[in-house]
């Protein structure tokens, strides 16, 4: 579990999402590491675990990308980027690129996710599949933001690339292709 520390008492806030969303939820911690109330991100923790024991990864990633809003909604941030790294990881685990970096790109629309090293690592990893490097892929999946992962995501991460990266490279290429600057529509 990643405890989540509090500075301005968002434990209502987290235990609402909680409520709403079905996530798990934190331990929230106040500036003097009390207690303050006790929602289960354990048990969404152990809901993804249970999703990728049984091959759900699709679930799995959007499980991870709710408890990353619910995070945010906790103020939590550090969890909340590493549930998006985890999830860019799920996909790249899928050998889905395309869902991997749209994945990406609207993390990216967070400022919290934007400025974090789970950010630059996720970016890294991305840009390793777009130049089908092996090499920098594993020293990425290597790094300090994947060893700080759940045991279960960093598992999946060391075992990237999966599949034929040349194929990526010709998808990422005939993207750019079809694109016409002049149809605005």
């Amino acid at each position: 579990m990643w405890p989540v520390r509090s500075s301005n008492n968002k434990s209502a806030a987290c235990l609402r999402c909680h409520k709403q969303g079905g996530m798990g939820g934190a331990r929230v911690l106040d500036g003097d590491n009390k207690l303050e109330g006790e929602v289960a991100i354990s048990r969404s923790n152990n809901k993804v675990r249970g999703r990728l024991a049984a091959g759900r990864y699709i679930d799995a990633a959007t499980s991870l990308l709710r408890w990353g809003v619910a995070a945010d909604a906790c103020n939590a941030v550090n969890s909340q980027c590493k549930a998006y790294l985890s999830a860019i990881i799920v996909y790249l685990y899928l050998h889905d690129f395309k869902q991997a970096r749209k994945c990406y790109d609207d993390c990216t629309q967070i400022a919290a996710f934007l400025s974090s090293d789970q950010n630059r690592c996720a970016s890294k990893l991305l840009s390793a599949y777009r130049e089908g490097d092996i090499e920098e892929i594993k020293r990425v999946a290597q790094s300090s933001p994947i060893s700080h992962l759940d045991h279960v995501i960093i598992r999946l991460a060391r075992k990237l690339p999966t599949g034929d990266l040349d194929g990526l490279k010709i998808e990422d290429a005939d993207e750019h292709e079809t694109l016409n600057e002049d149809d605005l529509t």
